[in-house]
């Protein structure tokens, strides 16, 4: 079965861009990234940002990561993939990486949220300069460390963001 990205979560203010590989099943049937209720994105980015953004209904969660100069989008434009595991990720069409960070001149970081969008993003991405790539472990709940220490590698992303606006 064919999955495709969702649009990016984006503005021009963007200083930081976190790519995962493509939405799983639970996040394309709600329409909403990392919607798996086990997935560690929400509270990982919001001890990032210290912001409760699991506590916010998901526009609201979209409207803090731009504020807070965070973008999201996925390394991966469309592939086949039967459930929702990287693993099983067939045919793999990349998404337009290059011309969405044309777009964002703030942009000090990209960072990859776990090992196949590393993967990939770095290759469509090696020779990009001024922007710093940062490796993360994956927040699926299928890589089996624990939140706290996802966070502590997460915790890097903060050097990224400009000073934090008033909620």
């Amino acid at each position: 079965m064919t999955k495709h990205a969702f649009s990016p979560v984006v503005d021009a203010d963007a200083c930081l861009l976190i790519l995962g590989s493509l939405p799983g099943d639970a996040s394309l049937k709600a329409a909403q990234y990392y919607a798996h209720p086990r997935n560690g994105f929400w509270p990982l980015i919001g001890g990032v940002l210290d912001e409760p953004l699991t506590a916010l209904p998901y526009p609201d969660r979209l409207d803090r990561l731009k504020a807070c100069g965070v973008g999201l989008w996925d390394v991966i434009a469309s592939a086949q993939r039967s459930g929702s595991l990287d693993a099983a990720i067939k045919s793999p069409e990349a998404a337009d990486l290059r011309g969405l960070i044309q777009s964002l001149p703030k942009l000090r970081a990209v960072a990859f949220n776990g090992g196949l969008a590393a993967k990939l993003g770095r290759r469509i991405l090696a020779d990009l300069d001024g922007v710093t790539l940062i490796d993360l472990p994956s927040s699926s709940p299928a890589h089996a460390i624990s939140l706290s220490a996802k966070a502590a590698s997460w915790a890097i992303l903060g050097d990224f963001l400009p000073d934090k606006p008033a909620a």
